[in-house]
């Protein structure tokens, strides 16, 4: 195999990551930089970012990593964009957003489910019926909370009229991204799935009329739709010299993070299961069939890999949980760190807060004195859909310390990590080998909890914070005729160490799990009285 060079961009909720990969016998990494942009957090609910604020992240962090890597542009052979999913963009004619992008985690559209989703005499769960019946039937899943692009379509047209007649199309980040990449409208598989306005049926893809009609969406708003492989444009002039790259290189569709994660951890084979602890959290797993659990809030969608789909439970909050530990809970322990260490570097600083926080964790027992701590810090998701869920200690005692509280805080994530889990595994075979990815993955005893916790073998990948970006790699790779199938790819990416069970912890943290399964349905009606 020659080498070839494929430049990749992970946007994420808080910054874009650009990636050079260099693909031979494996897929390595050459040079990263991280461009961060602001979340913005209105008092509505509301959870917006600024797209302009994406671009010039993305453009940043292209021109350090060329100017750092060497590596000369005209050499890049392939671009794709990894990136979060279920945003909003409403663009003009020509390519400009016209408001603030709604963000995954928006939960101002209250009032638009209800309206079109919540109403009717006969309900499954909260849902009307027959509106739930025909979703599942096309596209294998239901827009079933606020957070859900759908709705966030109906609130841009209920509360900002203008803008919503200035719209020419609704589209996901990524898909907005390569538009202002390319000029090329376009839409992957995966985006379009979950609008929940596209038939997933085999054989049937395409926005589906029916649908678009009983939620009341102009299917003029919805651009085509491409497989992952697909070359949507190439890189235009403008876009190239605001980057820092050479015009005409192709641009891939590329795929949203859960996904895409799931092909760069190297899960390319049927049930080949991915665990990931990022901002949020998820269990995905490949299948080949549709799937979905209503009662546990887990659906598939269409994937990069043709003819499969990914079937995801996801966890709203994961690693925010430690970040909010690292802010508020061990601010003084952290304090009298940097005073011994005399850390000025602020990027150094955060990773060795981190570092501090795993030494810590470390030298506390498994268990936590018996503490339990729910990582539901801007609800829940998979497997109790609510929005009201909130984090909490339980179990508290005058022998607790704050480090059995920070301990609890890894182990609370690894027991929603393991619930979620089960759910999935109602579906598909139990997998005893899992792939743990993201930056969690980055902590070996948040890995060994891992293990502990769910019972399995943990795998990590070198690579494990850029799995995303590697699964853009291998998109481009596949797309380009470099690697002949998906499964190719799966030699490719290395396992870094492994993580096995200690059996010695199962009984003890198997009878904590029960507890933890049981803190959310005796204090779901508490949480709602609070949160509502």
């Amino acid at each position: 195999m020659k080498t070839t060079y494929i430049l990749t961009h992970d946007v994420g909720t808080t910054g874009n990551k650009t990636c050079l990969y260099k693909v031979r016998e494996k897929i390595e990494l050459v040079n990263s930089y991280l461009a961060e942009y602001p979340l913005l957090m209105l008092p509505d609910g509301g959870v917006e970012q600024n797209a302009d604020d994406w671009w010039n992240a993305i453009c940043n962090a292209t021109k350090v990593v060329i100017n750092q890597s060497g590596v000369p542009a005209a050499k890049i052979s392939a671009m794709a964009f990894c990136a979060q999913m279920q945003g909003s963009v409403f663009i003009d004619k020509n390519g400009n957003a016209l408001r603030n992008p709604m963000s995954y985690l928006d939960q101002r559209a209250t009032k638009q489910i209800e309206k079109y989703l919540y109403k009717g005499f006969i309900k499954i769960d909260k849902w009307n019926a027959h509106k739930t019946i025909k979703s599942l039937i096309i596209t294998g899943g239901l827009a079933g909370t606020p957070k859900d692009p759908l709705w966030k379509y109906h609130w841009v047209k209920d509360n900002e009229p203008l803008v919503f007649s200035k719209a020419y199309k609704w589209l996901d980040v990524k898909d907005y991204l390569i538009f202002r990449c390319t000029g090329k409208l376009g839409m992957t598989q995966d985006s379009a799935n979950i609008t929940f306005l596209y038939d997933t049926r085999k054989g049937k893809f395409g926005w589906h009329k029916g649908l678009c009609k009983m939620f009341d969406v102009n299917m003029d708003h919805l651009p085509p739709v491409f497989q992952s492989t697909d070359v949507i444009g190439t890189l235009t002039k403008k876009a190239a010299k605001e980057m820092g790259l050479t015009e005409g290189i192709p641009v891939f569709g590329g795929g949203g993070d859960v996904p895409l994660t799931l092909v760069g951890s190297g899960c390319t084979n049927l049930y080949d299961t991915n665990i990931y602890v990022g901002t949020s959290g998820w269990v995905s797993s490949n299948v080949d069939k549709r799937m979905v659990d209503i009662g546990n809030f887990i659906a598939s969608i269409l994937g990069a890999i043709p003819n499969h789909y990914v079937y995801i439970a996801e966890q709203e909050t994961a690693g925010a949980c430690l970040k909010w530990v690292r802010d508020h809970l061990a601010l003084d322990e952290i304090g009298m760190y940097l005073q011994a260490r005399h850390i000025a570097d602020k990027s150094k600083e955060n990773e060795s807060l981190y570092d501090f926080l795993n030494t810590v964790v470390t030298q506390t027992p498994p268990g936590a004195g018996n503490v339990l701590f729910t990582p539901w810090l801007h609800g829940n998701r998979s497997p109790r859909e609510d929005q009201y869920a909130r984090g909490m200690f339980f179990n508290i005692s005058l022998d607790t310390g704050k480090r059995q509280l920070i301990r609890s805080v890894l182990e609370g994530v690894a027991f929603h990590i393991r619930w979620m889990l089960e759910a999935v595994e109602k579906k598909i075979p139990r997998q005893e080998v899992l792939r743990f990815a993201g930056g969690g993955a980055k902590s070996d005893v948040w890995c060994q909890i891992m293990a502990d916790v769910t019972g399995r073998q943990v795998e990590t990948i070198e690579n494990e914070i850029n799995a995303g970006t590697v699964g853009a790699t291998v998109v481009c790779a596949v797309g380009l005729g470099i690697l002949s199938s998906f499964n190719a790819a799966k030699r490719l990416v290395k396992v870094r160490k492994i993580f096995k069970p200690q059996p010695q912890y199962a009984d003890m943290y198997t009878r904590n799990f029960k507890v933890f399964t049981k803190l959310y349905e005796k204090n779901r009606e508490l949480f709602k009285i609070l949160n509502y």
